[in-house]
């Protein structure tokens, strides 16, 4: 089962609210897609939350878009900032993402973030979204969401 972000943030809108904040506070973050041998790579990448759902641009013919072409699934971590603070917490996206190519669609997405051109555009159908914090300096906390499901807690010291 997958959904978009607007029905993530319909359903755990607190949450939601927290994860886009984390997002939101630096520019890059880094994405995980899966090689032709089914190895990791790890990249670096930009994200925007419009219109209910949560996009990815990327360059042409970048690896990571070939991954995405070949391979949906990805991985979504927000960039934990300097030091060792993380306010907000640590936030993970999963999901697979779906390519983009109605120039209708893509239309919106140039008005409002103005990206280079030619770019792969991809929107996201998220499995999961994860936080993790510490909370009174004594327990780490993970809160995990996945679609059809409610947000479940769990903490340990």
């Amino acid at each position: 089962m997958t959904a978009n972000w607007a029905t993530f943030a319909a359903a755990e809108p607190d949450l939601a609210a927290l994860v886009q904040e984390r997002f939101g506070a630096f520019t890059h973050h880094v994405l995980a897609t899966l090689r032709k041998d089914g190895s990791p790579r790890t990249s670096g990448l930009e994200v925007r939350f419009l219109n209910g759902e949560l996009w990815l641009g990327m360059m042409p013919s970048s690896l990571k878009a070939l991954d995405l072409r070949r391979d949906p699934r990805f991985a979504l971590q927000a960039n934990p900032g300097e030091g060792t603070g993380m306010g907000g917490g640590d936030v993970r996206i999963g999901g697979g993402a779906v390519e983009v190519d109605d120039p209708a669609v893509k239309g919106v997405y140039i008005k409002e973030v103005e990206p280079p051109e030619p770019f792969h555009l991809f929107r996201t159908e998220l499995t999961e979204v994860v936080r993790t914090y510490v909370e009174d300096d004594k327990y780490l906390v993970t809160q995990v969401w996945k679609p059809g499901e409610p947000v479940r807690t769990l903490r340990r010291t």
